[in-house]
């Protein structure tokens, strides 16, 4: 509940305050080649923002989404560096791979560049721990995004379970995916990576299992789990040669228990998570679709079911928190979704999830 104040409340106040008293803010784009890069593409002509350079060696790439975008070819450069040294932006947004978020971090940290980079925070502990040491030491934020952050169930939900809607927590399960990223199209610069396991760290393990480490930490407010179990599938060899693209990773708690699902097999695309208490359980099947079911009985309950809508606009969007952050209008919550901290548990659950599926064996934390 405190957080979802912090973000939705507490912003639309700032926002109105302070948005007169900052000028558009420089903003560099760290890569092309992810596919949600149109993103911050379409937020070109944003008041509150001003796109001061790109850094993309492939030029055929970048030629074809500027055209796309009515961006000038002017402001793409060869490299990071070039690109921060002639255009000095305050903040940087990440859209290539996610190995290459270590190095983004070690261009822009020195030069007091803030970050956001799109989910996973980094491939491994060892690069996510380079980039908070970087971060801390060169005082910079450090942000991650993810779609759910922005869905109005999500943080329905956990207002309810924070206010014992349900009773105490025993189970979560989140299941993000669909039918894989060759199956759904998306361009051939995104797959080459996404399908790479050093350039994305594995395949739907990486893809859609942060999803859930992500949610399931902010749910269990930044504990860490005791454990973690992980099966991976390869079920499409033909389109992910290299990588699983079935993942399933249990997550133990003292008093609970966390079930991530991540697939690039489902016929049907979905983010969707399920919250068990003592006494019932949430049911956030969307953005904006969101039941209660309170127990009666055996197996009998009362359904309550809510349709949510994105009441605290513009706040559903990465690029107004970076700039509230950035500007400190906003100071995140330990282990808030985007925060430092809870995706620093997010790659170690990922990590060990990585060794428990290669292994065959359960990781136990330290």
């Amino acid at each position: 509940m405190l957080q979802k104040i912090s973000i939705c409340l507490f912003l639309l106040f700032c926002y109105q305050v302070s948005f007169a008293q900052h000028k558009r803010t420089k903003i560099g784009v760290a890569g092309l080649t992810h596919g949600h890069v149109g993103w911050i593409l379409n937020a070109k002509d944003r008041p509150d923002l001003e796109i001061v350079g790109i850094a993309e060696p492939n030029r055929e790439l970048a030629k074809r989404l500027t055209e796309q975008h009515g961006i000038s070819m002017d402001l793409v450069f060869d490299s990071m560096t070039e690109m921060l040294d002639k255009t000095q932006p305050e903040a940087v947004t990440a859209f290539g791979n996610i190995y290459d978020h270590l190095a983004v971090v070690e261009a822009c940290a020195p030069r007091g560049i803030h970050v956001m980079v799109e989910k996973p925070l980094a491939v491994s502990l060892e690069h996510a721990e380079k980039m908070k040491a970087l971060a801390e030491e060169h005082d910079i934020h450090l942000i991650t995004n993810y779609e759910t952050t922005w869905y109005p169930s999500t943080f329905k939900a956990q207002e309810l379970l924070q206010e014992g809607a349900v009773g105490e927590l025993r189970k979560i399960i989140v299941r993000d995916g669909h039918k894989g990223p060759k199956k759904i199209g998306v361009n051939e610069e995104f797959l080459e990576w996404l399908t790479d396991p050093k350039l994305n760290g594995g395949g739907a393990i990486i893809d859609f299992g942060c999803y859930g480490a992500n949610l399931v930490t902010w749910l269990h407010q930044g504990k860490r789990p005791n454990s973690v179990t992980a099966v991976t599938n390869q079920l499409q060899p033909e389109n992910n040669p290299k990588v699983d693209d079935e993942a399933t990773i249990i997550l133990n708690y003292e008093e609970s228990q966390a079930i991530i699902q991540a697939s690039w097999n489902w016929p049907i695309g979905r983010k969707d998570m399920e919250i068990y208490g003592l006494t019932g359980a949430i049911y956030a099947d969307n953005p904006t679709d969101l039941r209660v079911r309170i127990a009666e009985g055996y197996s009998d309950y009362e359904e309550k079911s809510m349709k949510l809508e994105y009441e605290n606009s513009p706040f559903e969007d990465p690029f107004t928190l970076l700039l509230a952050v950035v500007h400190g209008d906003l100071e995140l919550e330990e282990y808030a979704l985007p925060s430092l901290e809870n995706n620093l548990i997010v790659v170690e659950i990922l990590s060990a999830a990585v060794e428990s599926a290669k292994s065959g064996k359960t990781v136990y934390l330290k």
